[in-house]
């Protein structure tokens, strides 16, 4: 997750507009607004304008009656502005300085508490899920209004629209930028009780996320025989769909495997999937008929009650809570994607369009059927052999994973020397894993980043009893990926305001990096001189799913601002509608079935609003970065990018790689690797 400026960020500022009338009503009219500006201009000159004109506008736009009357408001303005130059810099370095106080110690005393239900803790009791629910930080926006804090920042740092940072940006330089950071891009100032409702819904969908694991032993056939080991336990989405992917080795019962494993998302989608096997092994189940059997007879059961869609419902209310306080951004749609990814909800779509239109879907399936022998079936959205991988069968991957990384101590331990094969020097790489801590997840895993020097970087991964296995490495290795830019761009950064990438797209993307480096550093060589070439047809594919996928995510946050109103079971058929409708406009042409619904699959819609399109443009941003990286060494390049820190997302883009986010590089490339891979 990025970093936030808590001082500004999370404390919240609404930018030359009126708050929402459900909100507090306007207090500071026009004629003092005016008057405190032309006295301030009068006291430091036409050099200030800009800065005087907008400082004193986003401070009355959030001053309340009981932030005080008209002349204290007056003596305020008045008392706090500080004119540019030596005084504003050192003011501006002493609120860096607080920001990552309270912004560092509130967001360590959060992981603190949530361990318990985090980590693999064993059962998670009442008193857990109560101290989850709570948020600690919830009042101190509110304190730091009120104390007036906030409003000195908002009086001395101006906020910028995207336009403007998209105009302006290109030509400032690292200290203005950390000045336009510090103004901030949020543009809420939530009052404590909503902050704390919001963290209380979004915990709730966390933990349903975390606990929702099939036990697969307990999956039959259509003959009723069992098909997986019995002690597997899989988290949904994440772990379903890596044994679906595992399962394309095995030529002999893979595929009726893979058939289970996809009827089982769709029971899931549905809410077919009976509730007595939510986390549990006590029953068998036949995922084909939907049958359940207590030792071979059958037993009357009853579906899960629309509690996914439930929880996906209480996400939308939470953020929902927002609206009113944010007039600027007046929904959490614009806000995802004008102010958290700083890119048009709209110049997103149409980037993921040119990719799912292009002509390269077509050559890519066409090639996909022709190494399987056979029509493709819905879930090789998956597939994941367009590549060469490895000749070692992942049962002996588990093995060699399992002895390297018996535990989390044993992964940290091994921190270094997976960075020194990144290409870091032993020096860095030392310093880097020093600020990295590993815990054991208790789900698929995930990577909670410090927001201050004196923190670690948390890097959560399942290791499951007896010790890592292949999926797991593969997946902590992705949370690896976060953790080494979370350090990055945070200890090594010039401007605490700085800190982190400029959006969670490019956190994913180096995730990727790491991700897909597994073999490599478990000492197992590449069999295919070719290996490189093929590789961008793979995240070509990848791109593929992610990005309906996301579209899938999108349109169901249009539906719910167009349905506010609606209830579990309408969502859950607006989803699947959704779903269908992606899966026929861009999917069903190659894959010869219509009506599809699996692109609903993907946890994070439930749990994480409107997360998936950073993956997807984390993919576009991927390959970018291995484009450039493919001569040069990992390590050095990656530090040089990270330490750009949170400027605009293309700007970013051009000082890493020369050239903006585009799906059109990919696409040349696809053309160049299908001629290699048909010779």
């Amino acid at each position: 997750m990025k970093k936030i400026i808590l001082l500004v960020a999370i404390l919240a500022t609404v930018w030359l507009m009126p708050l929402a009338a459900q909100g507090p009503v306007k207090f500071i009219d026009s004629d003092t607004l005016q008057k405190v500006k032309a006295e301030l201009l009068q006291k430091y000159g036409e050099s200030e304008k800009f800065r005087i004109e907008r400082g004193v506008s986003q401070v009355a736009d959030l001053w309340r009656a009981t932030d005080g009357s008209i002349k204290e408001f007056t003596a305020f303005c008045s008392e706090n502005f500080v004119a540019d130059g030596a005084a504003l810099e050192a003011f501006f370095k002493k609120l860096e300085f607080y920001s990552e106080a309270l912004g560092g110690h509130f967001n360590e005393m959060s992981l603190d508490k949530d361990q318990p239900v985090d980590l693999d803790w064993g059962e998670i009791t009442p008193i857990d899920i109560a101290m989850n629910g709570y948020n600690p930080a919830a009042h101190v926006s509110e304190d730091l209004f009120q104390s007036k804090l906030a409003f000195i920042s908002l009086l001395n740092f101006p906020v910028y629209s995207l336009q403007e940072k998209d105009g302006l940006g290109v030509n400032w330089n690292r200290r203005q930028w950390a000045y336009a950071r510090m103004g901030g891009s949020n543009t809420t100032r939530l009052p404590a009780e909503v902050n704390q409702k919001i963290s209380a819904k979004m915990a709730a969908a966390g933990r349903y996320i975390s606990e929702y694991n099939i036990y697969m032993g307990s999956l039959l056939d259509p003959n009723l025989n069992t098909m997986f080991p019995a002690d597997m336990k899989l988290l949904s989405h994440w772990g379903l769909r890596d044994e679906l992917k595992a399962c394309y080795a095995d030529k002999q019962g893979g595929l009726v495997r893979q058939h289970a494993i996809y009827r089982v998302m769709e029971r899931i989608i549905r809410q077919e999937i009976p509730e007595v096997m939510i986390n549990s092994g006590r029953f068998q189940w036949n995922p084909f008929s939907n049958y359940v059997y207590d030792q071979g007879k059958p037993v009357e059961t009853v579906p899960e009650p629309d509690t996914r869609y439930k929880i996906f419902l209480d996400t939308f209310q939470a953020m929902r809570l927002v609206d009113p306080y944010s007039p600027l951004y007046p929904d959490h749609i614009r806000r995802s994607f004008d102010v958290n990814r700083e890119i048009p909800e709209k110049e997103v779509e149409a980037m993921f369009h040119q990719l799912l239109t292009s002509p390269q879907v077509r050559k890519v399936a066409a090639l996909i059927r022709q190494r399987l022998g056979r029509k493709l079936q819905p879930f090789d959205i998956w597939y994941p052999g367009l590549r060469t991988g490895s000749s070692v069968p992942e049962e002996e991957l588990d093995k060699i994973v399992r002895e390297k990384y018996p535990d989390a101590a044993a992964f940290e331990k091994d921190l270094p020397d997976i960075l020194i094969r990144f290409g870091f020097s032993p020096e860095r790489a030392a310093y880097i894993s020093s600020k990295i801590q590993v815990d054991a997840a208790r789900g698929s895993g995930h990577n909670a980043q410090a927001q201050s020097k004196k923190f670690k970087s948390r890097l959560r991964t399942r290791i499951p009893a007896g010790g890592m296995n292949y999926k797991g490495f593969n997946i902590a290795l992705h949370e690896f990926g976060h953790a080494v830019e979370n350090v990055l761009d945070l200890y090594l950064i010039d401007y605490y305001s700085l800190a982190g990438v400029p959006n969670n797209a490019f956190t994913e993307a180096f995730a990727f990096i790491f991700q897909e480096r597994d073999l490599e550093i478990l000492g197992i060589p590449e069999i295919d001189p070719r290996q490189k070439e093929l590789k961008v047809l793979d995240t070509f594919w990848n791109a593929y799913e992610i990005m309906g996928v996301s579209l899938v995510d999108m349109k169901a946050w249009h539906w719910l601002y167009d349905h506010p109103q609606a209830t579990p079971a309408q969502l859950r058929e607006a989803v699947v509608a959704i779903a269908r409708e992606i899966w026929n406009q861009y999917f069903a042409p190659f894959f010869g079935k219509r009506d599809q619904v699996i692109l609903a699959v993907y946890s994070h819609m439930i749990d994480y609003t409107l997360y998936l399109p950073h993956y997807a443009l984390g993919n576009v941003i991927q390959f970018q970065l291995e484009d450039y990286l493919r001569d040069k060494v990992l390590g050095p390049e990656m530090e040089r990018m990270c330490l750009a820190g949170n400027i605009m997302p293309q700007q970013w883009m051009k000082n890493a790689v020369g050239s903006e986010i585009s799906v059109r590089p990919m696409l040349k490339a696809v053309d160049r690797a299908l001629k290699i891979a048909n010779k």
